[in-house]
């Protein structure tokens, strides 16, 4: 019914990574993302030996590598710090050509409503250059959706003059921190749109994005929204993927789990739901 591949976040598992890796095979997903911020899979750990290696191992699997993750987890909203993660975030992407993919997604922090306000040139600033550098290496710079409106990240994109900046598309986040419909989003988005992640929330009760995501202090520390297994929360998977196909995306929704107490099980359930929908 829809040319898409079913992938998963490798770190959902919870797993080393060679156990992980038998659990992907097992559930016959097509391929895998997996973070390379810190640990093991950094790329000041990763030599050119380790990195044949690991590409092998996921080749023996029968997978491929969707994208890697490089979420530093500071955004690029602090002109102090830029340099250093701009840096670090082209290491990441060089990583990402070696283990032959050409996506590497990240949260960039919360793109503001006014392009007059001082974080958004900064942030804007910091994108470009990742974005070109990704150009440069046949890549793309895959912002994660979430944070803002679908329309103001159209607005802050459309500013990128650089084919390699991109989109990494949540459903899951724009539910649960902003309750946008992901299939408008879908539609705002779809020129940028190069990887997805199957994920699914609610939202409880809206809470300013600059506070959940802890750029300004939080003055109601009760969670605002929950992440659910899919098909329990409110992202309308059948609607919302029947328009990601209408834009022509036919790359992968990657299973991602970040909570619950059985994140395997979760996850095979998960990809036999997806599957329900899309063959």
């Amino acid at each position: 019914m829809y040319d898409f591949s079913i992938g998963i976040m490798l770190d959902s598992l919870r797993l080393p990574v060679p156990q992980a890796l038998k659990a992907a095979k097992d559930m016959n997903v097509s391929g895998i993302q997996l973070y390379a911020t810190s640990g093991e899979m950094a790329p000041e750990n990763m030599t050119a030996r380790k990195r044949r290696e690991f590409l092998s191992m996921v080749r023996s699997a029968g997978l491929k590598i969707s994208a890697l993750c490089g979420d530093l987890g500071h955004g690029f909203g602090d002109p102090y710090l830029n340099p250093s993660l701009i840096e670090r975030s082209k290491r990441i992407m060089e990583l990402a050509k070696d283990l032959e993919t050409n996506i590497v997604t990240t949260h960039i922090g919360v793109v503001p409503a006014s392009s007059s306000h001082d974080r958004y040139k900064i942030m804007q600033e910091a994108c470009f250059k990742l974005a070109c550098f990704a150009h440069e290496l046949n890549g793309f710079f895959a912002i994660e959706t979430g944070p803002e409106p679908s329309s103001v990240l159209k607005s802050f994109l459309d500013g990128i003059d650089c084919p390699g900046i991109a989109v990494n598309f949540d459903p899951a986040n724009l539910i649960m921190v902003i309750n946008e419909s992901p299939a408008e989003a879908v539609n705002n988005l779809k020129e940028y749109i190069v990887h997805t992640h199957a994920k699914d929330g609610k939202q409880l009760y809206y809470k300013e994005p600059e506070m959940v995501y802890g750029l300004i202090p939080n003055d109601n520390p009760a969670p605002s929204f929950i992440e659910t297994p899919l098909g329990q929360g409110n992202v309308d998977f059948p609607v919302y993927l029947k328009a990601l196909s209408e834009t022509g995306y036919n790359g992968f929704l990657t299973i991602e789990r970040e909570v619950g107490e059985n994140p395997l099980k979760d996850i095979e359930k998960a990809a036999d739901f997806l599957r329900s929908i899309i063959n």
